[in-house]
Formats: C-alpha cells, structure tokens, sequence
C-alpha cells in the first residue's frame, strides 16, 4: 500500500475516533457508488451527516480543508443524495469536513460542521 495511502486511511481512522469520542454514531465507511465514494457517514442525534476526511503529514502544501473545493462539495451533495437513496429517507442531512494534519510534531483534528 502507498504511504498516501496508509496516511489517508490512519487519517480516517483517527476522524472516526473524534467523531465517537463527540457522541457521534457511525453508520457507513467507505461507502462507494459510480459517482465516488464517502468517508464517513454518522449520525449525530437524529441529523444523518456525511463527513469527507482530508489528511495531509504537514501543511508544505496547506491547509487539508483547503483541498475541498466547490466542485468536490457539489459532488458531495450528489453523494449524499445517493446514499439517502439506498438508505432510505433521513429526517435532518448534513455535510461536514475534518481536516487532519498527522506530522512529526502529532496530530491536529479541524472539523467544520455544514460545510455546504
């Protein structure tokens, strides 16, 4: 497995952690349809949120949030809408972002609620 590869699965990993630590359930990982894939589905009270995980070893190329753009949260949207669809109906949908920088000097966890 490539090094990007392994960070970006210890990363989601680590979002997992957070999220569970912050009360959240976890209902899906990794979920995939033709359109792409999901990190993390959760559930946080009766709010069903869609989380894309970005994990960088440092900051030499920014900020891991700042790799979200308005494309990737138009298809995130599209995403979500889909697995609702194979899911069944949610009562409240949200997307969040969490942005992990895993370097030599620890771990730094960002995660914005609603990004969109």
């Amino acid at each position: 497995m490539a090094r990007k590869d392994v960070l970006g699965r210890s990363g989601e990993q680590l979002a997992v952690d957070h999220l569970v630590g912050e009360g959240y359930e976890i209902v899906d990982r990794n979920w995939r349809c033709a359109m792409g894939e999901i990190d993390i589905v959760a559930r946080e009270g009766r709010t069903t949120v869609v989380v894309e995980v970005k994990t960088r070893a440092g900051l030499g190329f920014g900020s891991p949030l700042e790799s979200i753009t308005p494309i990737k949260l138009a298809r995130l949207r599209r995403l979500a809408a889909a697995w609702c669809a194979e899911n069944g109906a949610v009562e409240r949908l949200r997307i969040d972002a969490i942005g992990i920088v895993a370097g030599g000097e620890g771990v730094a966890i960002d995660h914005v609620r609603q990004v969109c």
